[in-house]
């Protein structure tokens, strides 16, 4: 019998890779994983019930993708954001999100715009039940769904990087002040807007939607915001 070919070891150990540096990027999202703190791979490892190897791998993309920093001998230690970094990062998305929300309502099809509904409710539904990661890959999902429908891929990725960098910091505290749904129900409501047509109103719903989940996150830890995110 003839021997497997290297190249689907690979893409096994590829896939796992990818499993964990989604697995880690969600601890970071979520708050699980703290700013400041250094991990070990083999702890994580344990943790995700993998060998150390892929977790090393993922935390090395993490590396490059300035969300994790190596620490010689130790492992590797959670990148800190300070307000001016996430109030750049905002900037950015909103000069490429908010025209391009504009756009798209005036080019989509009301097909395409409502198959991001599901998504859009489903944002709204995690915030509800509380469940962080379910809410952030909704968020994702529709954000960068709608971006897509622009028809450039390079925008969808860069959008795609600035969210892993940012990492919608302070979700803790959003959900525990009572924001949290009220963000998530301005997914609805900007997707109502983009269906009805009225492209400067979606535009005006997307500045919003950026800026006040920014200023929610801006204030600092309050009274029990155990992992001090901003």
């Amino acid at each position: 019998m003839a021997e497997p070919e290297p190249r689907a070891v690979i893409t096994v150990q590829e896939r796992l890779r990818d499993q964990v540096a989604h697995a880690l990027r969600a601890a970071l999202i979520s708050g699980e994983l703290r700013p400041g703190v250094v991990y070990s791979a083999p702890a994580l490892a344990v943790d995700f019930g993998v060998s150390a190897t892929p977790v090393r791998e993922a935390m090395l993309d993490l590396t490059r993708e300035g969300l994790v920093e190596a620490v010689r001998n130790k492992g590797f230690r959670v990148t800190e954001l300070s307000d001016r970094d996430l109030d750049e990062f905002t900037e950015i998305r909103a000069l490429i999100e908010v025209p391009t929300v504009g756009r798209v309502t005036r080019t989509a099809t009301r097909e395409q715009l409502e198959a991001l509904g599901g998504a859009a409710a489903a944002i709204v539904v995690a915030a509800r039940a509380r469940d962080l990661i379910a809410c952030l890959e909704a968020d994702r999902r529709f954000h960068l769904g709608l971006i897509a429908l622009a028809g450039n891929a390079r925008l969808v990725e860069t959008v795609g990087e600035l969210r892993k960098r940012s990492r919608l910091y302070g979700l803790r505290r959003l959900d525990r002040r009572g924001e949290l749904v009220r963000s998530a129900e301005e997914h609805l409501e900007l997707l109502d807007l983009m269906i009805a047509g009225d492209a400067e109103a979606a535009e005006a719903c997307m500045a919003r939607h950026l800026g006040h989940v920014r200023s929610l996150r801006a204030t600092g830890p309050d009274d029990g915001d155990e992992d001090g995110t901003r």
